[in-house]
């Protein structure tokens, strides 16, 4: 685990990097105009460039040495930052520019996550993945909570400018990281190297890699419908606290650092347990309970310290889940392909994200909150366990996302192509892929 644990220091880095960055372009989004459109254009200008490209770019990481990969990676935000920070120290740095710039970054981070997950495998052992799977997912959720609070001590402070040279350097040291420890491939053996074909073409492979396969083609399906209704749900938490508590910002403020704290803590879980040995059980398991907290017990509950144990739990439950699945990823997909198959991980689970955000304000706007006004409709019916009042239809639906994140978990457990998993698709030797693609055509 030393090398990884070298790559993991600086993906830290860069991820509190960047996280202090994104906070820095909220301020200047809102301070431009104060207009919310303004900074909710900012969130899906960095999340479709990055859901859109996965295929391509996972089809790119398996055409290059996955060292290579993750440099270019790091170096398309370098320019980018870099370019930010000489118009910025330039004075000729426009909001526009920043919107460019944020879109450019989301692209190149269509590249980092099928670049880094395909290249795990390369500096840990098969047995270490779900613990490195799960470091990684812990600094996430350190970047989420130290971002923010630096952001707002450099932007008070210092500025802009500093922001962005920090991000710069954050850029360098998980450039020297990767030189110094990323993962040194094997010259493939003439039998395992695949014929170059026109790159969409191999955009869609992973795809296609997924879904002719019956236990992946499951496992992907539930990814996608678990995603929905997180996203569905977690987009309204923040205004139903808001509603239910009379606007009270450290409540709100209360709860959003146990998502960071609960995201810390699983992941560290997972760096020293190592993961559920029956993996498929464990992530669905993991849904199960990441749905009954976060999302059934937070719409039932009516205080804060309720609400911060129940979202706590399902924080900590995410990284888990997350690193089983990438895990069963890493070792059901040959190594020549993974870069293509998490671009296509990547592109069917976020792809739902930007219409789940937009039709959960809409509907809880025109139909649940009218429904708990007047105690009519579903929300009525739902009201001995979502209560009454302020956001009351918001928790409605956040107790109707839950039930359908652990019915796709229930289905997955009675689905056999899902739950044997490990008897239908052994793990990847090479030999047992040759005798594969006979079967499945390619």
């Amino acid at each position: 685990m030393r090398r990884f644990g070298i790559i993991w220091a600086g993906q830290l880095v860069t991820l509190i990097g960047n996280s202090v960055l994104r906070f820095a372009f909220v301020v200047q989004a809102w301070t431009s105009g104060q207009r919310a459109t303004a900074v909710v254009l900012l969130s899906v200008l960095a999340v479709l460039p990055q859901v859109l490209l996965s295929p391509t770019a996972g089809a790119l990481v398996d055409r290059l040495r996955k060292r290579t990969a993750l440099q270019l990676a790091d170096i398309g935000g370098l320019v980018v930052v870099g370019a930010l920070a000489a118009l910025h120290f330039s004075g000729q740095l426009q909001l526009w520019q920043i919107y460019l710039a944020v879109a450019l970054l989301g692209a190149a981070a269509a590249f980092q996550y099928p670049a880094l997950f395909s290249a795990i495998p390369l500096l840990v052992a098969k047995d270490q993945l779900q613990r490195a799977n799960g470091l990684l997912g812990t600094a996430r959720s350190t970047a989420e909570i130290c971002g923010p609070a630096l952001a707002g001590v450099l932007v008070a402070t210092s500025g802009l400018g500093t922001i962005l040279l920090v991000d710069l350097l954050s850029f360098v040291l998980a450039l020297l990281t990767i030189q110094a420890a990323g993962p040194h491939e094997q010259p493939r053996d003439g039998a395992t190297v695949e014929p170059r074909r026109r790159l969409g073409a191999e955009s869609l492979d992973g795809l296609r890699y997924l879904f002719v396969r019956p236990s992946l083609r499951g496992l992907v399906l539930v990814i996608f419908v678990v995603n929905l209704v997180m996203v569905f749900g977690y987009a309204i938490v923040q205004p139903m606290i808001l509603a239910r508590t009379g606007n009270d910002a450290s409540a709100l403020a209360s709860v959003m650092a146990s998502i960071g704290v609960g995201g810390i803590l699983g992941g560290l879980l997972m760096g020293v347990w190592g993961g559920p040995k029956a993996r498929i059980r464990g992530m669905l398991l993991g849904v199960v309970g990441m749905c009954l907290t976060s999302q059934v017990l937070m719409a039932a509950s009516r205080d804060v310290p309720a609400w911060c144990a129940a979202i706590l739990v399902g924080a900590l439950l995410m990284p888990i889940v997350n690193g089983t699945m990438q895990a069963i990823i890493q070792t059901k997909v040959p190594p020549q392909r993974q870069g293509r198959v998490f671009g296509a991980v990547m592109f069917v689970s976020q792809i739902s994200a930007p219409l789940a955000m937009v039709c959960s304000g809409l509907v809880a706007d025109r139909v649940f909150e009218p429904q708990a006004a007047a105690g009519t409709g579903l929300v009525g019916l739902l009201q001995p366990v979502v209560g009454s009042g302020p956001g009351s239809g918001m928790a409605a639906m956040l107790l109707i996302a839950g039930g359908c994140g652990i019915a796709v978990a229930v289905w997955g457990m009675a689905n056999r192509p899902v739950r044997d998993i490990d008897v239908i698709l052994p793990d990847w030797d090479g030999v047992a892929e040759q005798k594969e693609e006979r079967k499945v055509p390619t």
